[in-house]
Formats: structure tokens, sequence, C-alpha cells
């Protein structure tokens, strides 16, 4: 069924090193759904349809932040049918999430530009951020007309106007991921191998995971949630460095 699991391995290994931040990029909705026979738009609701349980699984297991890229500033260049439906959507879930918060003790925050957004939707979002602010269960980050480059631009616009220098940890206090982790990992679905303009500030040092599912498939899938876990227990992370040595000196 799956790519990555023609073969069943029963001797799964113990995950020791866990991702703090993990990013989704929740592509190819639309193609699972046409592979299925059904209205390309279905697939966005199958996208969500397990959202909440792939979120809950990932924090039981010390996952603390998990973002995904839902709407780029790039996609209001779809259909005025698709990104109409999108947006009626989002403010449904968003509602929903208003539980999911309060039930989870969850934080949620919704980065990227308010602006080209319906005021119902944008309305939410706020409501959505105030009413978990407190929250202290894990943080799930909605990346909703966001693009990297924009989120970076407005950040430096911000600073020349504040009038100061800035350095690295400055500079993030204009940006609207500044009070995130450093990303960790970011999984794509449906066999495209970019990052698409998502969170680049945070991704400078993120290990990257291109899986051939689609989002559909992985949003429902615990079988796929551990094997993103398994695959991160995998990376030797360095961060610009050598090998890291033990204490008799020798590398490891």
């Amino acid at each position: 069924m799956f790519g990555f699991f023609k073969k069943k391995n029963k001797n799964k290994p113990q995950i020791t090193k866990i991702p703090q931040h993990i990013g989704f990029i929740c592509d190819g909705n639309r193609r699972w759904a046409e592979m299925r026979g059904l209205p390309p738009l279905m697939g966005h609701k199958a996208g969500i349809a397990n959202f909440e349980n792939l979120v809950d699984w990932f924090f039981a297991r010390g996952v603390s932040t998990i973002s995904f890229y839902l709407f780029s500033t790039e996609n209001w260049n779809r259909s005025k049918e698709e990104v109409d439906f999108l947006m009626n959507l989002f403010c449904t879930e968003i509602e929903k999430n208003m539980k999911h918060a309060l039930e989870k003790n969850l934080r949620y925050r919704v980065v990227g530009s308010r602006e080209r957004l319906p005021k119902k939707l944008a309305k939410l979002c706020d409501k959505l951020e105030d009413v978990s602010a407190e929250n202290t269960g894990g943080t799930v980050v909605f990346a909703l007309n966001y693009g990297g480059q924009d989120e970076i631009i407005r950040a430096v616009n911000a600073a020349i106007e504040n009038g100061k220098p800035v350095d690295k940890e400055t500079f993030e206090t204009f940006m609207d991921t500044g009070d995130l982790l450093p990303v960790d990992l970011v999984v794509r679905t449906s066999n495209e191998n970019r990052i698409s303009n998502f969170l680049l500030w945070k991704l400078a040092y993120a290990e990257l995971l291109f899986i051939p599912e689609h989002w559909p498939d992985l949003v429902k899938s615990e079988q796929l949630w551990q094997h993103v876990l398994e695959e991160y227990q995998k990376r030797d992370r360095r961060f610009g460095g050598g090998k890291k040595k033990n204490y008799s000196g020798k590398q490891k």
C-alpha cells in the first residue's frame, strides 16, 4: 500500500532521538482525490480528516511543535473556486481546533500575513491564538497565506522602522515565527522534492524527508508517522561541525 512498507520489519527500532519541531508540507491532496475518481477539492477534506489524531500522536512521543504548510502566498494563483473552498474549509476547521486546544492544552499559532484573508477567517485566526496562548501541552502552527521570503522581507522592514542594528536574536523578534523553535525535520509528501518557500529562516539546519505518499495517506497512517520518527533517528546532525567524539577521543 505504501511505498516505504513493502517489507514489514517486525523488530521496530527503539526511538531515542525525537525532533522537537516537525514541519509538514502537505502536498498531493488533489492528486489523491483524482486517483480515486473523486472531485479534486475532496482531497482537501481528506487531508484534514484525521489531523487531530496525528497531532496528539506526535506530542505523546515527545515532539513539542508541529507546523503545517496549508496555504502559501503563491496559492492565490489557483482557481477562485478552489481558493474559496479552502478559505471556507479553514474557517470550519479552526472552529474545531479551538475545542482541541482547550481539551488537550495546546497552543495554536497562525503565521503569515492576514491581509488577503477573508475577514471572518482572519478573526478566527486571531481568536484561536488568543484562546490558546497560555496552553503548554504543545504548539501547533498553521502557515496560512505564508511565504518564507515574504516573512523575511516584512521583518526587515520592521527592523528598519525600529531604527536599531539587529543580530540573529533581535531580528527574530520581528518575524512571525520568531517565538518558535528551529525546525528539526521537514516532511514533504507526494514525491515533491522542494521546500517551496516554507519557514526559510527556521529551516536553516533542518533535516529533509521526502516521501511518495500523498498527504491524505500520511495524515491517517500511524505506520507512516512511526516511519517519520525512525528516519529522523537515523540522521547524524552536525550543524556545520565534524563527527561528534566520545570521551576517549574516538569518532562515533
